[in-house]
């Protein structure tokens, strides 16, 4: 039976060649063993890039495999863009739920690919601290909010996924 994951993880990481291979053998297994044929991707993080474009490299291998962009942002796009789109995409979708959400737009949009998914890839970090550009300078600071990426993770530990942490 063919299942979904996503991916969610912190907008910055250290990435090595140790986390490059760890990732890889993890979506092998995904795709090989736990049936894995759809792939729910977000933006707005180098970890998101990065398991893209792992997955678009396992898709010259298994060209069935789905790649799906589930927008945050523009809940209604021109044909153009959606073409766009679908050059790097099998699939895109804004989920109508997150209409009006505010900032809380990326949190949804997190639930969503959690409840659509069998297994949550995630790059959580305990100690992460989110920052954000400052409104008087450039300077990155730190807000110590809770990252969206623990909203996320605390999330699908609460819809008992099975949850994958490449950290």
């Amino acid at each position: 039976m063919a299942k979904i994951c996503c991916f969610i993880g912190h907008r910055k990481l250290n990435t090595t060649q140790d986390f490059i291979n760890k990732l890889y053998a993890v979506i092998e297994d995904l795709i090989i063993n736990k049936y894995v044929d759809t792939f729910l991707f977000g933006s707005k993080s180098e970890f998101n890039n990065i398991c893209y474009e792992a997955v678009s490299k396992f898709k010259e291998t298994y060209p069935y495999i789905q790649r799906i962009y589930v927008r945050a942002e523009y809940p209604y796009i021109s044909e153009d863009y959606k073409a766009y789109l679908l050059e790097r995409y099998e699939d895109t979708y804004y989920p109508q739920n997150l209409l009006n959400s505010g900032r809380a737009v990326y949190v949804k949009r997190n639930q969503e690919m959690i409840d659509k998914s069998d297994i949550c890839v995630i790059y959580y970090d305990e100690k992460y601290q989110p920052t954000h550009k400052s409104k008087v300078g450039k300077a990155l600071i730190s807000n110590h909010s809770t990252s969206g990426t623990k909203i996320a993770h605390n999330y699908a530990l609460k819809k008992k996924k099975i949850i994958i942490n490449l950290l």
